[in-house]
């Protein structure tokens, strides 16, 4: 038993909206990958903000030990010989006073690059919705044979490729 496919002459607008579904999948693949590497820059930044400030914290936790030390020293061993471990009690609580604030400003600095990295994502993210929107919608051509379908998708999609330039160039 043989199956004869009727042969139809493709009509001028099916290649035109073949090579604009092929030209968003590029697009949307791009953008996707984009993505991808956002977040995960986004959770790499996030990560070391975690580190800074904990490792913040563990030079304040330092900073108040030295101060205990040195006021205990001070208040219930009241003895010039402990004169000299008061001071360097306090003198190593100063350092880590000192580390303290820069690693705070360090902190401050890191979270802004890991928010910017998120809203970056965040506009890929949209991006990567409506070029996947403009695809399904140039698609529903061959089914539909509807010209508004591709309408709407070159719309969805230009919207989506600039959502995309706008996490590329977001500084």
């Amino acid at each position: 038993m043989e199956v004869e496919v009727p042969h139809h002459t493709a009509d001028p607008l099916s290649r035109r909206v073949g090579v604009l579904v092929s030209i968003v999948g590029i697009f949307l693949s791009v953008v996707t990958i984009a993505s991808h590497r956002s977040h995960t820059q986004a959770v790499i930044e996030r990560t070391k903000v975690n580190d800074d400030w904990s490792f913040y914290q563990a030079k304040k936790i330092r900073a108040n030990i030295y101060e205990m030390g040195a006021t205990l020293l001070g208040e219930l061993a009241p003895d010039p010989a402990h004169a000299a471990r008061i001071t360097q009690l306090t003198a190593a609580r100063d350092k880590e006073m000192n580390d303290g604030k820069a690693l705070q400003d360090d902190a401050h600095k890191q979270e802004k690059r890991s928010d910017l990295e998120e809203e970056r994502a965040l506009r890929y993210d949209i991006g990567e919705g409506l070029l996947e929107l403009g695809l399904v919608l140039c698609s529903l051509y061959f089914l539909a044979r509807n010209t508004l379908f591709p309408i709407v998708g070159i719309v969805a999609s230009i919207a989506g490729l600039a959502m995309g330039i706008a996490g590329y160039l977001l500084q």
